[in-house]
């Protein structure tokens, strides 16, 4: 069958499907040294093409799964990069073409696969209770193998997950080894089911609560704190008798609220407080934490549509506000369900991260990538809270980067005082580098750069695994000091 590509803007220059899966021992170090302490693997996964989109049109939220590995053994480090085999990318391997049509809607597909999973596995990958899972909200996970990433297969916690989905951004605990998750639309397309599940670390559920959303829509990612769960409801909302007209999954409602809930953990749901604000939206929280009878939550806002390629209810589409980081406020004391908003930084930016032990707590260092640098292009950001000071760093011209990852020096460092793992693209010259930055001192520039002789083309989210959690399965030895 003829192979043909359809010339979309998402394919043109960085954005060509490469359709590459790449073994390669031993990058070349280019500049610096790597630190000593360095000892596990980086797990991301993005999408790719595995054939030519079915309907001619694409968006960059879909495409079938690729897991990137990059294992930090001293001063060698690997890097490998395999598709999820799930089911939807066997079925197009057998078919030799595309199957599924629009983004998750079900009503465009290929009649053959009627019955299928649906689900991408290209979003985010996570490890706990020694499993290493792929992740995107629009089915189950996938388990892979964490050393030759072949995957092994739908993964429900043995059962006990009754939704049919869950989210590609849950929280791991890794001071406590816990897990915390989600699913929406838990039900099924269009459903306003939500619920929210506590794993501890042999993987047994100890926290299942069920409550329903204001209206079927986007949540994307959620917040913790020690004693509650933050979901933000955004009226990107999915409409039934939309998809089986072969409309998209998402539409823009600009006349509806934000609202925001606030779910009590482990209290079987009692006690759920919606606040509500004007229509924004918003990929991802940076974090969340509790001051008194007030929960702050951290997140990257959009004044407006974050996802311009879902048309408005009257079937307009919108133009994109880039998003800056802002802390919107819930009083629990209060009869009030307004919440309070304030700018963190005016300075764009996105995929946003933090010292992953401090999630839930007061913090000070937030990481996201800062979209227009000083030259144009994107850069690394480290915020610190405390100041509203930025730091930056721009890898140069022609280049752009991918979502930082934070290591911490050591189990027990201080909070922020570790390295910065970076996925750099060079755009000119048609390949990727990884850049590790001190993370306390970005704007001194990479302490060391290893190359990649092929270009990663677009990776959202993963996780460092340590190699002891690797061996035991377990997360251990992590304090916050």
């Amino acid at each position: 069958m003829e192979i043909q590509f359809p010339p979309l803007p998402l394919y043109a220059d960085w954005g060509r499907p490469l359709r590459v899966e790449s073994t390669i021992d031993g990058l070349e170090l280019v500049q610096g040294r790597i630190p000593p302490g360095l000892h596990g693997t980086w797990y991301r996964a993005g999408p790719d093409r595995q054939f030519p989109p079915m309907l001619g049109e694409d968006v960059f939220i879909d495409g079938e799964g690729m897991v990137h590995q990059l294992r930090f053994d001293g001063d060698h480090v690997s890097y490998r990069s395999r598709w999820v085999q799930n089911e939807r990318f066997k079925l197009q391997a057998a078919a030799r073409r595309s199957l599924f049509g629009r983004y998750r809607n079900r009503y465009t597909n290929d009649p053959s696969v009627a019955t299928a999973h649906m689900g991408t596995s290209n979003t985010n990958v996570i490890h706990f209770a020694g499993k290493c899972l792929v992740l995107k909200e629009d089915g189950l996970p996938y388990e892979i193998d964490p050393d030759t990433l072949e995957t092994r297969g739908l993964f429900d916690f043995n059962g006990q997950v009754r939704a049919i989905s869950l989210t590609a951004h849950p929280k791991v605990d890794v001071v406590n080894d816990r897990l915390v998750t989600y699913s929406f639309q838990a039900k099924g397309d269009a459903t306003r089911d939500v619920v929210f599940y506590e794993f501890d670390n042999a993987g047994k559920i100890v926290d299942e609560i069920w409550f329903e959303a204001p209206y079927s829509s986007l949540v994307h990612d959620f917040a913790i704190t020690p004693d509650y769960a933050i979901f933000p409801f955004f009226p990107l909302i999915t409409d039934l008798e939309n998809l089986k007209r072969g409309g998209t999954f998402y539409r823009w409602h600009p006349k509806e609220d934000t609202v925001i809930a606030v779910v009590p953990r482990r209290r079987q749901g009692a006690g759920i407080r919606f606040f509500r604000g004007p229509a924004t939206s918003a990929g991802h929280m940076m974090n969340a934490f509790q001051d008194g009878s007030q929960v702050n939550l951290d997140l990257c806002l959009y004044a407006g549509n974050c996802f311009p390629f879902f048309p408005t209810v009257e079937g307009e589409t919108t133009t994109m506000v880039p998003p800056v980081l802002t802390r919107l406020s819930f009083e629990l004391e209060s009869a009030d369900t307004s919440m309070r908003s304030r700018v963190l930084c005016p300075t764009p930016g996105e995929m946003p991260r933090t010292d992953d032990r401090y999630q839930g707590l007061p913090y000070d260092n937030g990481f996201m990538i800062v979209m227009r640098g000083p030259d144009g292009g994107s850069a690394v950001g480290h915020l610190h809270l405390g100041s509203g000071k930025l730091d930056v760093f721009s890898f140069g011209k022609r280049t752009s980067v991918h979502e930082q990852q934070f290591v911490p020096r050591s189990p027990d460092a201080a909070e922020g005082d570790g390295w910065l793992l970076v996925i750099v693209n060079r755009l000119d010259d048609n390949h990727s580098d990884i850049a590790i930055l001190d993370a306390r001192d970005i704007t001194a520039g990479p302490v060391a750069t290893l190359r990649l002789p092929v270009r990663i083309r677009s990776t959202f989210h993963g996780t460092w695994v340590p190699s002891e959690t690797l061996s035991s399965g377990r997360y251990q030895g992590f304090t916050r000091p």
